[in-house]
């Protein structure tokens, strides 16, 4: 008999994220650091990776303080 199904926040997933994008450690090693599938992270990571043009293209206003 499995377990409840974990929910993660957000905060978790970015810190999970942040990590495979620093590349410094191997998938299966951060999937045992954080306790989550590696197929997890990875879907995670698939997310992360179709938002990011979404996230570039918002126009941002920087105030021109001189």
């Amino acid at each position: 008999m499995q377990g409840m199904r974990c929910r993660h926040d957000a905060g978790f997933r970015a810190r999970t994220e942040g990590e495979v994008i620093k590349c410094e450690k191997k998938l299966a090693q951060l999937a045992a650091e954080f306790g989550v599938h590696p197929k997890q992270i990875r879907l995670w990571e698939k997310k992360a990776l179709a938002a990011l043009p979404s996230i570039f293209s918002q126009g941002t206003r920087h105030d021109s303080e001189g």
